[in-house]
């Protein structure tokens, strides 16, 4: 067993300012000085940030948290010379606190059902040999050799996958579009501008199984009839940038990319543009304009960018997570992957898990799963043997949803029913000493700063709205304040150009919904219940 180990070190970027860059060299140092036949290599991001560094031994699947280049001698001398795993690097469990030695038997990992991150945290992103042995290029092999661009769009559609970068628009349809308009050129882009504060899942699937949307992306370009391809993504994220970098590079390497793939005779180019990281362009139009080097702003609609998108072209627009789905429906079967969520929201959703919990971190999970499996089961709960009180779903536009709602299921209808959204994946949890309506001027705060000021509603609304969230948390609320939040969030909501406007007032409306009486207490009694606002009265205790 010895002779056939091999050492994963986490090389995301949370496990990387971790210092696992140095328990790596430390691992390699050790393992040859002891004259060790074991392979020291490197993943991608297994989503579990704070258990960083995070360091797993094949094929017992032991998993190390916490690990330092000091605990390095004790790994390699007992376990892998003496066969005697570290038993204090283990990971906690926090609801039994035993020790949990392998990845599979910790409930962080082993409650998700992992379709998109299936090979995050298995694979060295940066040796396509290791995606190949994954079932990578499997699927574009059969799209190109075995499925024509209407049977790929078919099989799509008949999958139920949609768009996960937050407007959940069936992904098969917009294909569709896309395939109907001629042309003489089109393009499709890989849309990674993340930008939701505290949202890593595109930044982490682009850093530990970049193949997987390289992929999808040439399955996309040969079913709409596109030759080219683009990879929108932010310059913040220089990681992911590197890797897709490699990525492209290997896959031209292998005849994935370039002249008559696979002999099909359908020819692809993929080209990378990084952004400067506004938010704002997440939007199609705006995402579009930056990658012709103008000014990151949405424009108005008709013509979608399907009819006239980059360059004029025709142009369809996926998610990093929806072309790294792909893949898996078109190898799986559409009807397998239907199975899959629920009745109307198909597949697994990733939430970049985060707030009052203690188990944060990426979760991949089928749509329709409840809120509470995700934060007790999953998140290990709350900390500090607190109550919770809402949480926040879709990112800064979305909406709070109180504690009253545990079962309240993840996926788009639902959450829009409660007033939320499911954005591009982003849930945070609060507990009872959340103040709500700081909370939805710390939201506001972040999509005022972020507009784009293009439209009128967007532009003056969230200004108005964020001067009176401020002034009712400094204790300076008046009477007719919440109805002008009302009133001003509808008319924001209704009458914004783009997304960010449209959905941006969804954390005021919200807690004006389910917290009336926090607002109430603010303005009339000048306290605030949860006791964070430092200008009003503390909260009288019992």
């Amino acid at each position: 067993m010895q002779n056939q180990r091999t050492v994963f070190v986490c090389h995301g970027t949370g496990c990387l300012s971790s210092r696992s860059g140095a328990v790596y060299d430390a691992l390699k140092a050790e393992a040859k000085r002891l004259r060790l036949d074991v392979t020291i290599d490197f993943t991608g991001c297994h989503g579990f940030c704070e258990k960083g560094g995070i360091v797993v031994v094949e094929p017992e699947g032991i998993f190390y948290s916490h690990v330092q280049a000091e605990d390095v001698p004790e790994i390699v001398s007992s376990h892998l010379r003496d066969g005697k795993p570290v038993e204090r690097l283990f990971y906690i469990d926090p609801a039994t606190g035993k020790a949990v030695p392998y990845y599979r038997e910790i409930n962080f990992y082993k409650k998700q059902q992992r379709l998109i991150l299936r090979n995050c945290g298995r694979i060295n992103p940066e040796k396509i040999d290791h995606y190949i042995d994954a079932g990578g290029y499997r699927s574009l092999k059969k799209a190109l050799l075995e499925m024509t661009p209407i049977q790929v769009i078919e099989e799509v559609k008949k999958s139920g996958l949609r768009g996960r970068g937050g407007a959940g628009f069936p992904t098969g349809r917009k294909w569709e579009f896309g395939y109907n308009v001629c042309a003489d050129k089109k393009y499709v882009i890989c849309n990674a501008d993340e930008g939701d504060p505290g949202a890593f899942m595109d930044r982490s699937v682009l850093e530990a199984d970049p193949q997987a949307a390289i992929e999808g992306l040439i399955i996309a370009g040969y079913a709409i009839g596109a030759n080219d391809g683009y990879v929108y993504i932010r310059a913040e994220y220089p990681l992911a940038v590197k890797r897709v970098y490699t990525a492209i590079q290997q896959a031209k390497e292998r005849g994935f990319l370039g002249k008559n793939i696979f002999g099909s005779g359908f020819d692809f180019e993929i080209h990378m543009k990084e952004g400067a990281g506004a938010f704002v362009c997440g939007e199609e139009t705006a995402l579009i304009a930056s990658i012709e080097s103008l000014r990151g702003m949405p424009r108005p609609r008709p013509p979608y960018p399907a009819q006239s998108g980059l360059f004029g072209k025709p142009t369809t627009i996926n998610n990093v997570k929806t072309l790294a789905s792909v893949p898996v429906v078109i190898d799986r079967g559409a009807d397998w992957y239907a199975g899959i969520g629920s009745e109307k929201s198909k597949g697994t959703t990733v939430i970049a898990l985060s707030g009052k919990i203690i188990n944060s971190g990426l979760v991949e999970v089928p749509m329709g799963t409840s809120l509470s499996t995700i934060i007790f089961d999953i998140g290990g709960g709350i900390p500090d043997r607190r109550r919770l009180k809402a949480v926040q779903t879709g990112g800064p536009s979305g909406g709070c949803i109180p504690a009253r709602f545990p079962d309240t299921q993840v996926d788009y209808e639902t959450l829009s029913l409660m007033g939320s959204i499911m954005g591009s994946g982003g849930m945070v949890v609060m507990d009872d000493t959340t103040c709500m309506v700081e909370v939805a001027r710390y939201f506001l705060t972040f999509t005022q700063a972020e507009s784009c000021g293009k439209c009128v509603p967007c532009r003056l609304g969230t200004k108005q709205m964020l001067e009176i969230l401020t002034r009712i948390t400094r204790g300076k609320g008046q009477e007719g304040d919440i109805e002008t939040l009302y009133d001003i969030a509808r008319t924001v909501k209704e009458c914004s150009l783009c997304g960010l406007g449209q959905t941006c007032p969804n954390p005021v409306l919200s807690t004006l919904n389910y917290f009336k009486e926090e607002y109430e207490a603010h303005i009339k009694k000048r306290v605030c219940p949860a006791d964070q606002c430092r200008a009003l009265k503390r909260k009288e205790k019992n």
